[in-house]
């Protein structure tokens, strides 16, 4: 890939659900500056991803954080930690996906479906996108092109409604600068809170370091690249909130998962709403679509290196798909969806688990300052890892806010993994073979929003 190619793949992997279902969720904790949340989101993203930008320039391999982690730290089980992490993240935000894509489908076709009605809809959108998965690569990535455009086609369809509103006097611009903090946390932690929900919305720019084996020299061109896709994404997520607080009351935005139908049906009554929602649908289920694709061939990945039960390394005699792992990470998108529900929760578990991903990558890059190479590449000042392993840890932390329910989930997951690598080690002693856990040749891919 060349920088154009680069910059629109960094710019559709970061742009989905994050900003299409949970906008009304952050207006719910901080009132008008909607945008702040978003904005500080941007930060912690930004400086964490100058941290990516020196280890993808001095590794331009593919594995991505689990490598980093490797390389650092040396200890099979961390970095096993850090892969299944990632996975468990990519299936958080997949099932989030899906609850907002049966959320919107029901908005946008006045089906009035109620909580079991949307649960029902979210896992029949799961077992689509898992029959198109064990269709196999090739089909998902083509699928990726046309849902991207269409993602990007939306938010830009809000930015315009939300500009002719301005220009033609309607709305209230005032609202953009009003704090209405949830509860009494106050200014600053109504922020933080918020800003939890944020960042699920700024994930996806990791995955990019992925592509580093297929871009044309990766270590001069990536930098700028990738910086350039935050900028992008940034200034679209921050005018789409603006407009959708100039044009819908707080209080309202936060009420449901489809935030983004009720400004165009403020702004712009006559707009087809009907289309509009198809758009989000297709936008939410870009998102579904490639966190499974990653999630299935990452525990495909960690089962060919011996750290997962061998049973999910089998693949489809006819498509070579990875059709046990699909299964796998599809059941538990199932429970996800069934018991958890909620898009807060599952958007907010899907952060979490990257924020700890964050801090251990930011900490990589100061101990691999000790392992010099023989290439130039990018070096990021020492303070900006230092910011980005604060701020990451911060933002994981119990005194932000976040839902309890959200570490229950995380735990729930990682405890799955614990013990399939349990399982794993266990059968390979009585077999009296000795368990690789390197994960050397493991490619991974980050989560999408």
């Amino acid at each position: 890939m060349g920088p154009k190619l680069l910059l629109l793949f960094i710019v559709g992997d970061i742009l989905g659900t994050g900003v299409y279902a949970l906008t009304g969720q952050v207006a719910a904790e901080v009132g008008g500056v909607v945008w702040l949340p978003f904005l500080v989101a941007f930060a912690v993203a930004l400086v964490t991803a100058f941290s990516y930008l020196e280890l993808v320039t001095k590794y331009p391999k593919a594995a991505g954080a689990a490598l980093y982690t490797h390389k650092a730290f040396g200890i099979h089980f961390v970095t096993f930690l850090i892969a299944f992490a990632v996975m468990a993240s990519g299936i958080t935000s997949a099932s989030t996906a899906s609850r907002a894509f049966a959320s919107n489908m029901s908005a946008a076709f006045d089906l009035g479906l109620g909580g079991w009605g949307v649960t029902l809809a979210a896992l029949g959108f799961m077992a689509l996108v898992a029959i198109v998965n064990v269709r196999g690569v090739g089909e998902s990535v083509k699928a990726n092109v046309v849902l991207t455009l269409v993602e990007l086609t939306g938010l830009l369809i809000i930015i315009a409604i939300g500009l002719w509103a301005i220009m033609g006097g309607q709305g209230d611009v005032s609202r953009t600068w009003t704090f209405e903090p949830a509860g009494d946390k106050g200014v600053v932690w109504s922020v933080v809170t918020a800003t939890t929900l944020a960042f699920f919305a700024m994930v996806g720019f990791e995955d990019s370091v992925n592509m580093a084996e297929e871009t044309r020299d990766p270590v001069r061109i990536f930098p700028k690249v990738l910086l350039g896709g935050l900028l992008i994404t940034g200034a679209i997520y921050i005018l789409v909130s603006v407009s959708a607080i100039t044009l819908v009351p707080a209080a309202e935005l936060g009420e449901g998962d489809t935030p983004l139908l009720k400004v165009v049906q403020a702004g712009a009554p006559g707009f087809p709403i009907g289309v509009f929602g198809v758009i989000t649908m297709f936008a939410v289920a870009n998102s579904a679509l490639i966190n499974m694709l990653m999630a299935s061939r990452l525990v495909y990945g960690m089962s060919r290196e011996r750290v997962l039960p061998h049973v999910l390394g089998r693949v489809h005699p006819g498509r070579r798909t990875p059709v046990v792992a699909i299964l796998f990470t599809t059941l538990l998108a199932v429970g996800l969806i069934t018991f958890v529900g909620e898009v807060p929760a599952l958007g907010g578990t899907t952060a979490l688990l990257l924020l700890a991903v964050f801090t251990v990558v930011n900490v990589a890059v100061l101990v691999l300052r000790r392992d010099p190479v023989g290439h130039k590449h990018f070096r990021t000042p020492t303070v900006l890892p230092v910011l980005g392993a604060a701020s990451c840890a911060f933002l994981v932390g119990p005194w932000t806010g976040r839902d309890p329910v959200q570490y229950l989930i995380a735990a729930i997951l990682l405890g799955i993994g614990v013990l399939l690598w349990l399982a794993t080690v266990a059968i390979m002693r009585a077999r009296g073979e000795a368990p690789d856990g390197s994960m050397r040749n493991l490619k991974v891919d980050g989560p999408v929003n």
